[in-house]
């Protein structure tokens, strides 16, 4: 799916589909179904030029889907959307990722890719500048870091210490560096340590890009 779909302005989504079906091969039965899958069987015979930009998106996407594709690609499929259809495209994306596909999306809208991606790959001046799984990204070059509340925050500092973890206290909690949420609360229940607060502790993919890149674009 293209940023920049194009649609006869005098055609219906229905009729463009079924071009788009046939000169792809496509059993014309899927028509209805992509239809149906991007929340367009109502609007199916309206012309595509009283279409909202929404709609476009959910039209692109739909011929997109015609084929069935084990690999789907988009290029910035939020783009210009209201809040409902940012929502919308988001669980459309995850729903496909769960139905088996793989999902490539390109976008330089971050905040909102890092609310559904999975894994990330940076690449800024042609050249890749990072890869790997969300958390790997926003983990930094020390790796993942835990936010850490308790009500003994010298003895649970000093066994995250013991376990090689390099600790810094902010306000009244520890940032654990190079620790996940599930290795800091084993040692603190190893070391009877209660806890009122654990959570990943993680830079914005902004921060993360920024970092990668240099501020290249």
């Amino acid at each position: 799916m293209l940023e920049d779909t194009a649609f006869h302005p005098g055609r219906t989504a229905r009729n463009h589909l079924r071009v788009l079906a046939t000169a792809g091969e496509h059993p014309q039965s899927r028509v209805d179904e992509v239809l149906a899958a991007v929340g367009l069987t109502e609007a199916a015979d309206r012309r595509a030029k009283g279409y909202s930009l929404g709609m476009r998106q959910r039209l692109a996407i739909a011929g997109a889907l015609l084929g069935d594709p084990e690999v789907l690609i988009l290029d910035e499929p939020t783009n210009g959307l209201d809040p409902p259809g940012i929502s919308w495209m988001r669980g459309l994306l995850r729903e496909q990722a769960t139905g088996g596909r793989a999902v490539l999306v390109s976008s330089h809208l971050l905040a909102e890719v890092a609310q559904s991606v999975d894994d990330v790959v940076v690449i800024a001046g042609g050249e890749m500048r990072g890869q790997g799984s969300l958390e790997q990204v926003l983990g930094g070059s020390d790796g993942p870091a835990t936010e850490v509340r308790t009500k003994d925050p010298v003895r649970l500092n000093r066994a995250l210490g013991q376990h090689g973890y390099e600790v810094r206290s902010e306000g009244d909690a520890l940032i654990v560096l190079g620790a996940n949420a599930e290795q800091v609360g084993v040692i603190a229940a190893e070391e009877g340590a209660e806890l009122l607060g654990l959570a990943p502790r993680a830079r914005s993919l902004e921060a993360a890009f920024f970092e990668l890149t240099g501020g290249d674009s």
